[in-house]
């Protein structure tokens, strides 16, 4: 397979003060099966190689000259899934009900993360919060990794809210 590159430059975003993860993602998104992204940014975008992995994109980063970056994300050619899971999603067994639910979708970064492990902090050991979001909440997985909790989560069918459960891990699994 022949991968071609949609070009897609944020650094006119960046160098505003504006955010172009929604534009990353909505080009990711309009991919064919054959093209990958051709990324040039003010920075390297480490977190976009975890999250862009997820989706099934291996990663090729360079620095540019005056420290900008190039990154190619190149599809991987046997990757179907249109939803990532995270690995903890992994376990089938059969969870609880949710304890709690938060609607973080109208929430700007980093409030809808600050919510949620919040939150956590509220709930007993096995228990189950359950939020929307408006986008995949990558930042949010490490922390959840780092305290010992347990989640799973996807895009709902409408492709534009994010669902996740966290399940609370025993007071001796978090890690502070």
């Amino acid at each position: 397979m022949t991968t071609t590159f949609v070009d897609l430059d944020v650094r006119p975003t960046l160098r505003d003060g504006g955010e172009p993860f929604e534009q990353i993602m909505q080009t990711v998104s309009a991919l064919g099966p054959d093209q990958g992204l051709r990324l040039l940014a003010t920075f390297e975008p480490v977190p976009l190689f975890h999250m862009l992995g997820s989706k099934g994109f291996t990663h090729e980063a360079t620095e540019l000259a005056g420290g900008d970056w190039e990154v190619l994300f190149t599809p991987l050619q046997s990757v179907t899934a249109v939803n990532p899971v995270p690995a903890t999603a992994n376990d089938t067994t059969e969870w609880p009900e949710p304890d709690q639910h938060l609607d973080n979708r109208e929430l700007d970064p980093p409030e809808p993360m600050v919510r949620i492990l919040a939150a956590i902090e509220t709930l007993q050991h096995g228990e189950v919060l359950s939020a929307l979001l408006c986008r995949e909440p990558m930042f949010l997985f490490p922390e959840l990794e780092k305290r010992g909790h347990q989640w799973r989560g996807g895009f709902e069918p409408d492709g534009t809210t994010y669902r996740i459960l966290v399940r609370v891990a025993r007071n001796s699994e978090q890690v502070a």
